[in-house]
């Protein structure tokens, strides 16, 4: 299984229409709602912000008022050919004045995926975890440096640091003792990673 290391983005002009194609690596499904929020701010005016995502098991696509099939699930076939993962992609198009027809859609959406993601980073996943660790302020800097290889994706100061990070299996098992004598650590979920 496979993602993406970092926001990749790729444009394709097809008979006048503009398709702005945006690879965006996720860790949850709660970021997509965020994602296309950010992008409809960036490229604002657009006709249709047509997406699909795969986080996990859970998959979904949105033509965003394109005909029916002919946007999200071109999107979705092809992030799943390419075996992709925790991945959301927004292909932006601004209309042109000509009408391409369900079959030129449908070839649109799909190659300003492929082209995207021959510039994209494609990295390979593995299984790891979703971890919290709550820990007194003086251990802060023990435990960056700890978790330098991981992905702490937030942080929160309160009475307690807590972060919130992605580690593979391999590496869990390799830290687990630290991580204990440093935090208080929890799991949260069981989830694929970065490697």
């Amino acid at each position: 299984m496979q993602s993406i290391k970092e926001k990749t983005i790729h444009t394709i002009v097809i008979q006048k229409s503009k398709f702005v194609c945006l690879l965006i690596p996720i860790r949850e499904v709660l970021e997509v709602g965020k994602e296309l929020d950010l992008v409809k701010q960036e490229f604002v005016g657009a006709t249709h912000y047509c997406y699909a995502y795969i986080c996990g098991s859970e998959k979904r696509a949105s033509d965003d008022g394109e005909p029916s099939g002919t946007a999200g699930m071109p999107i979705l076939n092809v992030l799943e050919k390419q075996n992709l993962n925790y991945i959301l992609c927004v292909v932006v198009r601004y209309f042109g004045g000509i009408k391409l027809g369900a079959g030129g859609l449908v070839r649109a959406y799909s190659n300003s995926v492929v082209e995207a993601l021959k510039e994209a980073h494609i990295v390979e996943l593995v299984l790891g975890k979703k971890i919290i660790c709550t820990f007194p302020y003086p251990n802060e800097k023990q435990m960056d440096y700890v978790l330098q290889n991981a992905v702490i994706f937030r942080k929160d100061y309160q009475e307690h640091i807590v972060y919130y990070v992605q580690i593979t299996n391999e590496a869990y098992e390799n830290l687990k003792s630290i991580l204990h004598s440093l935090s208080e650590v929890s799991i949260e979920q069981e989830l694929f990673v970065i490697k």
